[in-house]
């Protein structure tokens, strides 16, 4: 915001580093994480930016950023890190921060899109694309918002018409809900 004060929290990024497992002081600000991310070009921050303002204790910053919620922790950027700082774990923490604090997401349904995303690993070991997008169509309110997105990803062969099944997913769902209760979380 113009004209406001940024105060960084000395903590933050040490308190993130713990929870995350992480040595976010050890980016060296290469840009590969950025430069290789998918959905780079939908982001405030970006996975490097958003990698700085936690460095800097930036805590409103990262915690605001529609990057914790676009980012598809496809991993993309955790593989081509020269440093071996998995950048997908750092977002998927600071996302879960925002959550635990109640924080409405930058963007309207995201929230939305990760609920049903997360639940249909669950139940199938992986997303399938047609269904989450028509799901998410139907329940954020906005039917035939991208359906000549769909339309054209269908008549193009990008979107399978039937879901594929992974490796049963559920002992890592159920994991991490077991390490929650145990957090206290």
């Amino acid at each position: 915001m113009k004209g406001s004060v940024i105060i960084p929290s000395p903590d933050f990024r040490r308190e993130l580093e713990a929870e995350s497992g992480e040595r976010v002081s050890s980016c060296i600000q290469c840009g590969k994480c950025s430069g290789s991310c998918p959905v780079f070009a939908d982001m405030d921050l970006g996975p490097r930016r958003l990698m700085r303002a936690v460095q800097l204790g930036l805590r409103e910053e990262a915690l605001g950023s529609n990057t914790i919620w676009i980012c598809l922790s496809c991993m993309t950027c955790s593989s081509r890190c020269p440093m071996k700082i998995d950048v997908a774990r750092v977002i998927e923490t600071l996302r879960q921060r925002a959550i635990r604090e109640g924080r409405a997401p930058a963007l309207g349904d995201i929230a939305l899109f990760h609920r049903l995303f997360l639940a249909q690993v669950e139940g199938r070991g992986r997303a399938f694309e047609l269904g989450l997008g028509g799901t998410f169509a139907l329940r954020s309110g906005h039917p035939f918002a991208h359906l000549g997105t769909f339309m054209g990803m269908l008549s193009r062969g990008r979107l399978p018409l039937l879901p594929e099944r992974a490796p049963d997913t559920h002992p890592i769902f159920e994991a991490v809900k077991k390490k929650k209760e145990t957090a206290g979380g």
